[in-house]
């Protein structure tokens, strides 16, 4: 434990600093056009918060939700967090816990660390969860991603990532393929699809 404690600090560290994903930047962007400029939002697997503070940034109320004390300590210590935001956090797996209905559930890189058999359920309360016009913005990982066949993890082919969506009106869909590194310096190769999608 005390390994991964270690790593999961050092991946804070190196990633905290990154700039909100380009998938929650579109979500709000289109939740902006229809009016909503502050709504209610979850952010599942939140890390260090960098998501997080974007939306409270722009007024938004948050619950950040992660499975690790030291992602949740790492956003209250932001030296970005905006005075009088309206944060909530919850030291949780998200495939294991419940939510309030919002207008906004934000998963940046998140839900592929959810064991296939949890998955259904997981996305399942996701998609119930959102009020009618609100939105998921996240990442799945493809099939021909390098660590496809990972215990507990969860991976779809193009055909499947699409028909998971179909409660829903795909704003975005984005398919990624190429080599690169992790942020702990590790080779990879990544299939990735980035997502939006309203309920309609």
């Amino acid at each position: 434990m005390g390994r991964d404690a270690l790593s999961w600090r050092d991946y804070y560290k190196k990633t905290g600093e990154r700039p909100p994903r380009e998938t929650l930047l579109f979500a709000l962007d289109r939740c902006a056009e229809a009016g909503l400029t502050a709504g209610d939002a979850v952010d599942l697997g939140c890390g260090p918060g960098t998501d997080t503070v974007e939306l409270l940034r722009r007024g938004w109320s948050v619950l950040a939700i992660d499975a690790e004390a030291d992602a949740i300590a790492a956003l209250k210590a932001r030296p970005d967090l905006p005075a009088g935001a309206r944060l909530a956090t919850r030291v949780a797996r998200f495939d294991d816990t419940d939510w309030p209905a919002c207008d906004l559930v934000n998963a940046s890189f998140a839900l592929p660390l959810c064991a296939p058999e949890a998955f259904p359920r997981l996305w399942r309360r996701i998609v119930d969860s959102l009020r009618p016009g609100g939105r998921f913005a996240g990442q799945l990982y493809g099939d021909r991603d390098s660590w496809a066949g990972r215990p507990g993890m969860t991976f779809f082919t193009r055909a499947e990532a699409e028909a998971l969506l179909t409660p829903l009106a795909v704003e975005l869909f984005r398919e990624e393929e190429e080599g690169g590194v992790t942020p702990r310096g590790s080779a990879k190769h990544w299939h990735i699809f980035h997502i939006v999608a309203r309920k309609p």
